[in-house]
C-alpha cells in the first residue's frame, strides 16, 4: 500500500521546521522527511515529533556554501575532511531525532573518475559511520536542468556506484522528477532500480509543482511501484504552485493501492 511522506524543504517552507511538522500532521500525511535541520535544536525537533507521532525519514547532508556555488562536497576531491565532517554531522544529528536515512551529496565536479573514487570513498566511510547508528546511506541522481554540473544525474550511474561500494546499508534515492527529466520510461527504469531503492520522490513534470499536474501519471506509476513491492514511504517533494495547503487536493487524486 502506498503512503506518503511530506519534504519539509520544500512543503510549508514560510514555518519553521517544528512548525512545518505539526503543519504536515494536520495535513494528514504519515512521516516527514527534510532537507537540512541543522538551524534547529534536536530537542526542537524531537518535540514536534513526539507531540505528532510522526517519524522523520530522512535529512541531507550539509551542502557547504551554497552562495559559493556547493551542493555538497562527497565527490569533490581535495574536500575529503569537509566532507566527512559533514557525513559525521548527518548521521549524529539523525541519531538523536530518530531519522534512518541519510542523504549524501556528492556536488558538483567534472564528472570524471577521480571525482568518482572520492565519491565512492566517502560513502564507504558514510556507510561505516551510519552503521554506528543502524541508519541507511542513499544517495539521489539529480537532473542537470536544475543542478548543471552535480556529479550524479542518472540511475544507472547512481546503481553502478552503489555496487562498487559494496556495503550493505547504501541504496539509491529513485526521486521521479529528476530521472522523468533526464532519461524518461520511468516504469522500466523502476523494475531495474528497485532492488537498489531505499526511497522514491514524486513531483510534477517539468515544474516540479504537485504531482496531480505535468506529463507524469502518478496514478500508473504509484500502481506500478506497488505491484513492484515496494512497501516504503512515498515522498511529497514538490514546490507549491501557490500555497501548500491550497495544492494538497492530489492526495485525494492519487490514492494509496
Amino acid at each position: 500500500m502506498i503512503k506518503y511522506s511530506a519534504n519539509l524543504g520544500f512543503l510549508w517552507s514560510e514555518l519553521s521546521l517544528p512548525d512545518a511538522i505539526r503543519a504536515a500532521k494536520k495535513a494528514g500525511f504519515e512521516a516527514v522527511e527534510c532537507h537540512w535541520p541543522y538551524d534547529y535544536d534536536t530537542s526542537e525537533i524531537n518535540s514536534a515529533l513526539q507531540e505528532t507521532g510522526l517519524t522523520m525519514l530522512g535529512l541531507n547532508t550539509f551542502r557547504g556554501d551554497v552562495a559559493g556555488g556547493e551542493n555538497g562536497l562527497s565527490a569533490v576531491t581535495g574536500r575529503e575532511a569537509e566532507a566527512r565532517q559533514y557525513i559525521d554531522q548527518a548521521c549524529e544529528y539523525a541519531d538523536v531525532i530518530g531519522c534512518e536515512k541519510i542523504h549524501v551529496m556528492a556536488g558538483f565536479t567534472d564528472g570524471g573518475e577521480e571525482a568518482e573514487n572520492t565519491f565512492r570513498s566517502n560513502l564507504k566511510y558514510a556507510c561505516e559511520k551510519a552503521a554506528q547508528y543502524q541508519q541507511t546511506i542513499l544517495i539521489e541522481p539529480l537532473n542537470l536542468r536544475d543542478a548543471p554540473g552535480y556529479h550524479l544525474s542518472n540511475i544507472d550511474a547512481a546503481i553502478e556506484t552503489v555496487k562498487a561500494v559494496g556495503c550493505d546499508n547504501i541504496k539509491v534515492m529513485f526521486d521521479c522528477y529528476h530521472i522523468q527529466i533526464m532519461q524518461g520510461d520511468l516504469i522500466k527504469r523502476l523494475e531495474k532500480a528497485m532492488p537498489y531503492i531505499g526511497h522514491i520522490q514524486i513531483a510534477g513534470v517539468p515544474d516540479r509543482g504537485e504531482p496531480d499536474q505535468g506529463e507524469v501519471n502518478y496514478q500508473v506509476v504509484l500502481a506500478a511501484i506497488s505491484e513492484l513491492g515496494y512497501d516504503g514511504y512515498i515522498g511529497a517533494e514538490y514546490k507549491p504552485r501557490t500555497t501548500t495547503d491550497a495544492g494538497l487536493g492530489w492526495l485525494e487524486k492519487l490514492p494509496p493501492y
